[in-house]
């Protein structure tokens, strides 16, 4: 009877009561990876999983059920960063001619895979997870609103397809840490974007 009565306690101790429920465990375990992953996360871009998994007290096979991909608890983890990423874009347009406003776009795109470890590789790898309609929608609407914009205003070539245009940025999650790393960036944005205005064909090159 006392041992029982101590295994419930120690029950007890580790659910919270109302984690206590099969439904209610499963929500308790989802939080609970939530909130140390955020915080290994912080500390790491290159947390594991498994290292998750193991600080969170839960097996890899109840993270993998609530998480089947790296890149789907990192988007988990940034849910209002990446929706203040998509609010940006209209945002942006209302206040600058819309070549600024991509380009501030890009910026901020860059600033958020800088400061949140991982999260411009997880946008950049969410549509071969599956989460297009969670997570990469959103975020490949916001670039083409603001691609729609400079088009019509002749600023960018037509056509330009958003997903090629958030493939092309993956090189935000690859910029190395040195001190430099700004002007890097800043280059490399502006390559970007030389490529992407309208402009007419080069000699001897037919137009698409």
């Amino acid at each position: 009877m006392v041992t029982r009565r101590v295994r419930t306690a120690a029950k007890e101790a580790r659910w919270p009561s109302g984690c206590m429920s099969p439904g209610g465990r499963t929500r308790c375990n989802r939080d609970r990876i939530l909130a140390v992953a955020r915080e290994a996360l912080a500390a790491s871009g290159d947390a594991s999983l498994n290292s998750i998994a193991k600080q969170a007290g839960v097996g890899p096979g109840t993270l993998y059920r609530h998480f089947p991909s790296r890149t789907g608890i990192v988007l988990a983890v940034y849910p209002r960063d990446v929706q203040q990423l998509v609010d940006a874009a209209p945002a942006l347009l209302k206040e600058h001619p819309p070549s600024a406003a991509l380009r501030l776009w890009f910026d901020r795109l860059a600033h958020y895979g800088r400061i949140k470890h991982g999260l411009a590789g997880a946008l950049h790898a969410a549509t071969s997870d599956g989460l297009a309609g969670e997570t990469y929608g959103p975020v490949i609407g916001a670039i083409a609103l603001l691609l729609r914009a400079c088009e019509e205003d002749g600023s960018v070539r037509p056509g330009l397809d958003p997903d090629e245009i958030l493939l092309l940025l993956g090189f935000l999650c690859r910029i190395d840490n040195s001190p430099d790393w700004a002007v890097h960036e800043d280059r490399l944005l502006d390559i970007v974007l030389d490529g992407l205005q309208a402009r007419a064909p080069a000699a001897g090159r037919p137009a698409k």
